[in-house]
């Protein structure tokens, strides 16, 4: 380090950064220091992108940074930030950029067989942008993401309850601490993160309608906005359920739902709340419960969770005869696809109201037909 000063020359400090030399000047030597400080910073951090040796944690981080950071939800960018932690690091995060092929990515990929649709595309949907944004930044070559195979997937939708589940879910949820939790989601077909949000002022005694306006973020457990703006509905409360929220008294700004200091509910407190309820389910169904513990064989299968209660709104909805286009606006949906995909699993009743309208229409025509020829002679 070189510093000098004089009355006609400022202070002045030489440094050489990857074989080029930079020439700093100051009029101060405090200000000197905070310069050099300041322009090492910025080539250690342009170095990252630009230098050979980058690697592909390194190009990750700075990508999640600036293309993602400040234009996704939180959750979203929780999310980006999973897959990478949880697939792409453990894989190729101490490889070069420059270094990765087209095997290495599909690695990953395959790595998910078996896992969810939707979880590989998403999967697959990151591997393509980072390394299309790496090819844009002419970081590399080719991109060793474009020709990915997918691999086998499973559907993971979610279902409706069964008869003899809806029996007993109903007799728990009579006596149950969350059982209004329970028939809210059952028979209004709310999200579970859109209980969490729910208030006083949210609930129209007088019309007899839920007003949906807010919902649990995952990532960091706040309330805002649902999940798309078609989330933003009010749907009808049956007779059944307007009778008990009558009975709570809400204050305008009193959470429905509260956690022990009467604030909302967190992810945990669903958590909790489903346990609880889940543990009362089993002993209805029959399990034994030995030193206050719940025994094997458990009566609940697996793939019972809240979200099949909404699920099973939908099919309801179905089976009353509520057009799907009525439907989509009472679920929330953004798009009709997707309450067509849970209108396809049609249910028995539904089934059976197809044919006696079906029967009806045949038997009015067969009788017209019949009075036609009857003229006719």
């Amino acid at each position: 380090m070189s510093n000098k000063k004089s009355s006609s020359a400022p202070f002045r400090e030489t440094f050489t950064f990857e074989g080029k030399r930079y020439d700093i000047k100051a009029q101060t030597e405090k200000e000197l220091i905070l310069k050099v400080d300041a322009k090492k910073r910025a080539l250690e951090q342009g170095s990252i992108i630009y230098k050979k040796g980058t690697t592909v944690k390194r190009w990750a981080e700075e990508w999640l940074e600036t293309y993602k950071r400040n234009s996704v939800e939180a959750a979203t960018f929780y999310a980006y930030q999973n897959r990478f932690n949880a697939h792409i690091y453990p894989v190729i995060g101490h490889l070069k950029l420059t270094d990765v092929k087209p095997i290495h990515l599909q690695k990953i990929i395959n790595g998910l067989s078996g896992c969810s649709r939707d979880h590989i595309k998403k999967m697959h949907y990151t591997l393509q942008q980072l390394f299309s944004d790496a090819y844009r930044n002419k970081l590399i070559l080719i991109n060793p993401a474009e020709s990915l195979i997918m691999p086998a997937a499973i559907s993971k939708t979610r279902r409706s309850i069964t008869d003899v589940e809806r029996k007993y879910i109903l007799k728990v949820a009579g006596t149950h601490s969350s059982g209004l939790w329970i028939k809210t989601m059952l028979y209004c077909g709310l999200r579970p993160a859109e209980t969490a949000a729910l208030q006083g002022r949210h609930i129209d005694l007088k019309n007899g309608v839920i007003k949906v306006e807010g919902s649990l973020k995952r990532h960091g457990n706040t309330i805002g906005s649902t999940k798309t703006a078609s989330g933003i509905r009010k749907v009808p409360m049956p007779d059944i359920l307007l009778q008990e929220y009558k009975q709570l008294k809400l204050e305008p700004f009193d959470y429905v739902f509260k956690n022990a200091d009467g604030g909302h509910m967190t992810s945990g407190g669903m958590r909790t709340r489903w346990r609880s309820f889940e543990r009362a389910l089993n002993i209805e169904m029959g399990c034994k419960v030995i030193n206050k513990e719940v025994q094997p064989p458990f009566r609940v299968a697996e793939d019972l969770v809240p979200y099949c209660l909404r699920h099973t709104y939908c099919t309801d909805l179905q089976s009353a005869g509520v057009p799907i286009n009525v439907a989509k606006e009472l679920m929330g949906h953004k798009d009709i696809s997707i309450t067509a995909k849970i209108y396809t699993h049609h249910s028995e009743i539904a089934f059976d109201n197809a044919r006696d309208l079906i029967n009806k229409l045949n038997s009015k025509t067969s009788a017209a037909d019949d009075e036609n020829e009857s003229k006719s002679k």
